[in-house]
């Protein structure tokens, strides 16, 4: 009885012993970081080569390029523009070491202002299903930085940002030094006037008063 007993609990606590650690390794498995990516891969019928950017090498480059699509999760943000609105297209795949993980669409001269475009079948084999985005306002910049044949950006007033637009506010609309003049020389014209206004309306409230006054005594 007592063996029986005793073999028992030894399969108990090989059994515990085991299971234990499997959930250890399973423990230490699902605490491994995911591996940054080291490179992005760029290319175009605009580009003879394609063009690499290592995140050793050049690492602010590396980082303001995976910026722009490194956020591009989810369903999306617009649906598929006119193909006719969307300009030339840079395609970016991410490389961790010499593994494609990720690839991505780019448009920085769409009509309407950048757009990005991720497929769904990704080099890592998985499927995050086709989605389209507003791109970033700094797309032309980065992507002119790394190399791609693209225009110089012009500076948005109204946002701030850098894009491929036009002016928001145009040359004409802002004035010369003597529209000013003018303007300032209106103004101070309307605040004497108005000054003049003021000034009567208080003297005959001063008159009025002085004539109750008198009649009230």
């Amino acid at each position: 009885m007592a063996g029986r007993v005793n073999r028992r609990l030894i399969g108990v606590v090989t059994l515990l012993l085991a299971t234990g650690g499997w959930l250890g390794a399973g423990g230490a498995a699902q605490a491994k970081p995911a591996a940054k990516p080291t490179s992005i891969v760029i290319t175009s019928k605009d580009l003879p080569n394609p063009l690499t950017v290592r995140a050793d090498a050049s690492p602010d480059l590396f980082a303001a390029v995976l910026d722009q699509v490194s956020w591009l999760k989810g369903d999306g943000q617009t649906t598929a523009p006119k193909a006719a609105d969307l300009g030339p297209k840079y395609t970016l795949v991410v490389h961790v070491n010499d593994a494609a993980k990720q690839t991505y669409d780019l448009y920085p001269l769409a009509k309407g202002g950048p757009r990005a475009f991720r497929p769904d079948k990704q080099p890592d084999k998985s499927r995050p299903g086709p989605a389209w985005f507003f791109g970033r306002l700094t797309m032309t910049e980065t992507l002119l930085a790394a190399g791609a044949p693209l225009p110089e950006p012009e500076v948005s007033v109204a946002g701030g940002g850098v894009g491929g637009g036009e002016r928001v506010i145009p040359d004409e609309a802002i004035g010369t030094d003597k529209d000013v003049t003018q303007l300032l020389g209106d103004l101070r014209h309307l605040m004497l006037l108005n000054g003049a206004v003021l000034l009567s309306i208080t003297v005959g409230l001063a008159g009025i008063a002085l004539l109750v006054r008198r009649r009230t005594r």
